[in-house]
């Protein structure tokens, strides 16, 4: 039964440099040090990353699931399936949120699933008003809306000042993914 937290709070982790999911991971880490029951939900994501092979090695504490096929290719018109994925996705964290199961919930990439197509901004706001008083909520991605900022307790915006990727160096197995 969550209600560990006196006071959970709503934060955003932004910005085009590296490090937002990252964030939330150390987050639930360190929730976990403290036995409080963490869901994460990522869009946009499928398969093995790292923190989800991690993050699976923590299930009584940690749970994890993936909302999407990972093909996705930032088209204009996000195919269906993708948006369905999506809603699926957000139905599912407003499912945890809200069974005082979980003290910490982690929406992964909820605001590039947004900044795509794939989730109205007034979804994620409900999101918001549903929360429980003593559940924290992280909402992660690029692109954050304004409005998601301007509801938030906390923003965090990471900045890229120099990344391998610019100089050809791809996303390397137990560092980036």
């Amino acid at each position: 039964m969550t209600g560990r937290l006196k006071k959970g709070l709503v934060q955003v982790y932004t910005g085009d440099g590296k490090g937002k999911t990252t964030a939330a991971i150390g987050l639930a880490v360190r929730a976990v040090g403290r036995d409080l029951k963490v869901y994460m939900g990522q869009f946009m994501k499928s398969g093995d990353y790292g923190e989800q092979i991690t993050l699976k090695k923590m299930k009584d504490n940690i749970h994890i699931e993936q909302f999407g096929s990972g093909r996705f290719q930032f088209e204009k018109e996000p195919p269906q399936e993708e948006v369905d994925e999506a809603e699926k996705g957000i139905q599912k964290i407003k499912k945890m949120m809200i069974s005082g199961e979980y003290d910490l919930v982690i929406a992964d990439e909820i605001c590039v699933a947004h900044h795509f197509g794939l989730l109205d901004l007034d979804k994620i706001l409900h999101l918001i008003d549903e929360r429980p008083e003593k559940v924290e909520l992280v909402l992660t991605g690029r692109k954050a809306p304004e409005e998601l900022i301007e509801r938030a307790d906390l923003v965090t915006e990471m900045k890229e000042v120099k990344h391998p990727y610019k100089e050809g160096v791809e996303a390397r197995v137990g560092i980036e993914k």
